[in-house]
């Protein structure tokens, strides 16, 4: 059985944004070794690393940078709720429907 947790830890957006910024000051260290030197995934750094690239512009076309991911969680989390009510509108719809014809 391995040491790891199955709990993924919260990072600070400026923890994030220092450990970019060590990545790209470091031409001569790889992602690997700042990583482990920083106490996080390789592939978590990588992530953030290529987020931080999207966001400034320097992606592939049709990448969403993080303010227009958040955006997209915020509006599907909207559209569950709305889905949500209307159900419950429409089942209550129905109910009252049943009362006024008996």
């Amino acid at each position: 059985m391995s040491g790891k947790s199955n709990m993924s830890k919260r990072y600070t957006a400026e923890f994030k944004r220092d450990a970019v910024a060590l990545v790209r000051s470091s031409p001569h260290r790889n992602v690997t070794e700042i990583a482990r030197e920083l106490g996080v995934s390789p592939e978590g750094l990588r992530g953030w690393v290529k987020q931080a690239k999207i966001d400034q512009g320097e992606g592939p076309a049709g990448a969403l940078t993080s303010e227009e991911r958040e955006e997209l969680r915020r509006l599907r989390r909207e559209l569950a709720e709305a889905k949500k009510a209307n159900d419950i509108l429409v089942k209550a719809a129905a109910f009252f429907a049943k009362e006024i014809v008996k």
